[in-house]
């Protein structure tokens, strides 16, 4: 039989162990990490990347995805000087866009730079944001876009990069009988390239996200995160504020193996950090 007067003080002593060590308690729960796609901001952010950064850190973002390298700089910042806006701002940038159709015509030249600036910049994920339309016109071509990918995977590899391929509605178009996302989920090497879902354009392109999830688990290690307007599904609004169900997709990211929450938005109809701060608020509560 415990006396109250020693079951007292070990539940104190509980209590302050868990004070202490605030992991170990029941009800603590680590925040989840948020990202951000720069690309949201593409129209501001040559002007003063520094400045937009420090805004964005501010909202509560953490995560930073990068786009729109070119002749060795960020938007007139070189890798080494975003690096250290970033590490200013207590951002990291897990995952970032560069340009793949060189690679998918066999060009890897440029592919060595990528990793390297990519390793500069600590990122995880090398992400191929889109496929230019002459690359991508029959069922042959997915295919040769796939094998691609597989050895663009196993370089990254090597370098301890995993290549990702982030979609749009395009590869949702008929093929026989597959579309050129099943070409690509189906014929890339999971060991060696992921996906990072955009959920805006798999809805738009007449799918569903859960049963992409369901049919292909842990393939989708990073999602883009945007709305789509309620009256015009051409237009993306505030995360929350559309016609996309983001709690019942939230609640089955575990099978989708999800480990970077990434917002993006393409269109605004109210000044953009307002709308931003807006869409953070609403994923916050959803993490």
């Amino acid at each position: 039989m415990v006396h109250r007067r020693n079951f007292i003080k070990q539940t104190g002593l509980a209590l302050v162990a868990c004070s202490i060590a605030p992991g170990f308690s029941f009800t603590s729960k680590e925040k989840e990490s948020l990202g951000i796609q720069l690309y949201s901001l593409r129209d501001t952010i040559s002007q003063n990347p520094k400045k937009i950064l420090r805004k964005l850190a501010n909202i509560g973002f953490n995560e930073i995805e990068t786009y729109g390298y070119n002749d060795g700089k960020f938007w007139g910042l070189s890798v080494a000087e975003l690096k250290e806006e970033l590490t200013k701002n207590n951002l990291t940038s897990p995952s970032g866009h560069y340009d793949g159709n060189s690679l998918i015509k066999g060009d890897f030249e440029n592919f060595k730079e990528i990793i390297s600036v990519a390793r500069e910049l600590d990122q995880k994920y090398i992400i191929i944001p889109s496929i230019a339309e002459n690359l991508r016109k029959s069922k042959s071509d997915y295919l040769n876009i796939a094998e691609k990918f597989n050895e663009a995977g196993e370089i990254c590899k090597s370098a301890g990069i995993t290549l990702a391929y982030h979609n749009h509605a395009f590869e949702f178009k008929r093929m026989d009988d597959s579309t050129g996302y099943e070409i690509l989920i189906n014929n890339t090497d999971k060991n060696m390239v992921t996906f990072e879902m955009d959920i805006y354009w798999v809805v738009r392109g007449g799918h569903d996200p859960i049963s992409l999830f369901q049919k292909y688990p842990g393939r989708f290690k990073l999602w883009h995160v945007k709305d789509m307007h309620k009256e015009n599904p051409e237009l993306n609004t505030e995360i929350g504020n559309g016609n996309i169900n983001y709690k019942e997709i939230f609640n089955n990211a575990k099978v989708s193996g999800v480990e970077h929450y990434i917002l993006e938005q393409e269109n605004f109809e109210m000044p953009e950090f307002k709308s931003l701060n807006k869409s953070y608020n609403h994923l916050s509560n959803l993490l």
